[in-house]
């Protein structure tokens, strides 16, 4: 099989695991870089992420443009992906959900997201948050629309794995589809069992050096591809995980 043909197949599991997943709702989506051409990514056609098939990516500039004459509707927030690969050439998949479970820590201004079970270590100690009122004032709808939003919200990701979006959710990107998709998966979870912990009083959060162990770990390691392939036959496209 191709790279190119490889990467849409991943994609469209990417897109089914997180919406069955609960991590990409019928908005969301994820993206993923060209695996031949870096300043080039793939992202679905605007469609619910739970029934992206394979007709259904689409190939892009790093500006949002799509590189062919493509009719159907696009996402209005491809330039968060086009901003995220622009600023960060190591990273080769990204992706913007709305799970609820991280909203109230978008909008607080005393209680921060932090790290507290071992499976979402690699987003560090510092979660950033992104607000579009900053820069471009309180007449948005808060979605990003155009390359200088995507641009901005890169950087206030910066160096970082994941940030907030205020009001209205989050950006991750991975090192893989599958370093990025399991990270994910793990997000929404640790901001439930954070709050809970919050309920009790007190917790404690994982150390410096947990988290840098953590980051540490290859993505590709039979050990965390595990969760991407039963993920994947849970969602009904086990069948792409082949070369066939």
């Amino acid at each position: 099989m191709d790279a190119v043909t490889r990467t849409k197949r991943d994609l469209v599991i990417a897109n089914r695991i997180l919406a069955q997943q609960d991590v990409l709702d019928a908005y969301g989506h994820v993206a993923l870089r060209h695996p031949l051409d870096p300043k080039r990514f793939f992202c679905a056609r605007s469609l619910s992420p739970a029934i992206v098939e394979e007709g259904d990516i689409v190939e892009f500039h790093l500006d949002g443009s799509p590189v062919g004459d493509e009719k159907r509707p696009l996402y209005l927030e491809r330039f968060i992906h086009g901003g995220v690969f622009e600023k960060r050439p190591e990273v080769m998949a990204s992706l913007h959900s709305h799970a609820e479970d991280l909203l109230p820590f978008s909008i607080s201004k005393t209680t921060r997201l932090r790290a507290v079970i071992h499976t979402i270590g690699e987003i560090g100690d510092n979660v950033p948050t992104w607000d579009i009122r900053d820069k471009f004032g309180d007449g948005t709808t808060l979605l990003v629309t155009d390359m200088a939003q995507g641009r901005d919200l890169a950087t206030c990701l910066d160096c970082n794995r994941m940030a907030l979006m205020r009001g209205h959710g989050f950006v991750a990107v991975g090192r893989t589809i599958n370093d990025l998709v399991r990270m994910s998966v793990y997000i929404p979870r640790n901001a439930r069992v954070l709050m809970n912990a919050m309920r009790l009083g007190d917790y404690i959060a994982l150390s410096p050096g947990e988290i840098a162990a953590r980051a540490s770990l290859d993505p590709e390691a039979p050990a965390l591809k595990r969760g991407w392939e039963f993920w994947a036959k849970e969602a009904g496209v086990g069948h792409l995980l082949g070369d066939d």
